[in-house]
């Protein structure tokens, strides 16, 4: 007779395998399954007010790049290394048709074309021999988006109907902040534990507690998500002890587009805003955000980060003591390390809407390993998304109507 021997697990952190992340989620680099799907859209990388007469180092999708603006105010994005001896264009002159380099003068147009070569016979007659690497660029809400991609699968950069249909006496905000609430300008993560967030509403009641309306925060009675033409739509109903109830939407869309109407509830109605996540590289983050406000508003005048919770301290006045009594997003997602671990997870109930963007992206992802587009702005000039994210309070009559 054999006895079969029965492994118990112990519970020990001991006992725990090597951890693991999901490359298909995590990678942003040229040549990666994700970092491909990622060079099929367009991707904000700098505020256009911020860049002025000097060249400015960027970083994105892993690449490092020199962002310019011509004194016309027509924007460049090009590879670092100049192409004749190499040294970086971040010391370059701008001038009106491109930028210079500082080394022998070769002057570059915003799509590498040498124009100049003035240490040559006839100031380079073969100069258009030479081209600058270089990548398409677009000046558009306020921000500057690059397409990293194979040219010849370039698609529309596209519009969105709230930040188009701007009312009268109000304007357009470009913000590169990542969580003007609550955080620096750039997350030390990667960009996917950030980014799914968004779809993660049940941590409202728990992390947000004090820092969002009491309404907003003691639970939510209906949760919903549903897969959308491109991303995920996720919507949730608090019933309100007058017989109303307080209806919110969120949405994201492929491949970093998230649009969340104003968590405190300070205007109702159809978000005003549209955020996009740019994944610097596997372990860093930066958020932009361009939202609707009155002409009049001055972004500067706000004390960033100063909530009620804070004791009327900003977010970076607070000591390590300080951040662990209020925890807010930068603390739970970057808290889950520069990348987190997919092994460790123990996915429930509440994250359906986390698990429905992943399925969405591993389509989207095989679509383009396959020789596909992926889903939204391919196959037409022009591209508008219509946004259907809103908060809104409906009466009793209402519903009963």
């Amino acid at each position: 007779m054999t006895t079969e021997r029965i492994e118990v697990k112990s519970g020990s952190a001991y006992d725990l395998p090597k951890p693991t992340w999901d490359v298909e989620l995590v990678e942003v680099r040229r040549g990666t399954a994700a970092g491909e799907l990622l060079r099929r859209y367009w991707h904000p990388v700098a505020v256009a007010d911020e860049i002025g007469d000097l060249p400015v180092a960027v970083r994105a999708l892993g690449e490092d790049l020199i962002l310019f603006k011509t004194s016309p105010g027509r924007f460049g994005l090009v590879y670092p290394r100049c192409c004749h001896r190499g040294t970086t264009l971040l010391y370059g002159k701008v001038e009106e048709q491109g930028i210079r380099c500082c080394y022998h003068g070769w002057l570059f147009d915003p799509e590498g074309h040498c124009l100049d070569q003035p240490c040559e016979p006839n100031r380079g007659s073969k100069r258009e021999n030479y081209r600058q690497p270089w990548y398409p660029v677009e000046e558009r809400y306020g921000l500057v988006f690059a397409y990293l991609g194979p040219l010849a699968r370039k698609p529309p950069l596209p519009r969105y109907d709230v930040l188009e249909e701007v009312p009268v006496g109000h304007r357009l905000f470009a913000d590169g902040n990542s969580i003007p609430a609550g955080g620096p300008p750039r997350m030390p993560c990667n960009w996917f534990q950030t980014h799914e967030n968004s779809m993660d509403p049940q941590h409202v009641p728990i992390l947000h507690k004090g820092q969002f309306p009491d309404v907003f925060t003691n639970g939510f009675d209906e949760l919903g998500w549903e897969a959308s033409d491109a991303g995920v739509y996720g919507w949730s109903r608090i019933f309100l002890p007058d017989g109303g109830e307080l209806r919110f939407s969120a949405e994201v869309i492929l491949p970093t587009v998230r649009i969340i109407p104003d968590p405190t509830l300070g205007g109702l109605g159809r978000s005003n805003s549209v955020g996009w996540t740019l994944p610097i590289d596997e372990t860093n983050t930066r958020i932009f955000t361009v939202f609707v406000a009155p002409e009049d508003f001055q972004p500067a005048l706000i004390d960033i980060g100063k909530a009620p919770a804070y004791a009327g301290k900003t977010w970076f006045e607070l000591d390590l003591e300080g951040h662990q009594r209020v925890p807010g997003d930068f603390e739970a997602q970057v808290g889950q390390g520069a990348i987190t671990f997919h092994s460790e997870e123990c996915l429930a109930a509440s994250d359906r809407g986390v698990a429905l963007f992943r399925k969405i992206w591993r389509q989207a992802l095989r679509s383009v390993q396959k020789g596909e587009n992926p889903p939204l702005a391919f196959g037409c000039e022009d591209v508008l998304i219509r946004v259907r994210a809103e908060s809104a309070i409906v009466p009793p009559a209402a519903q009963e109507a």
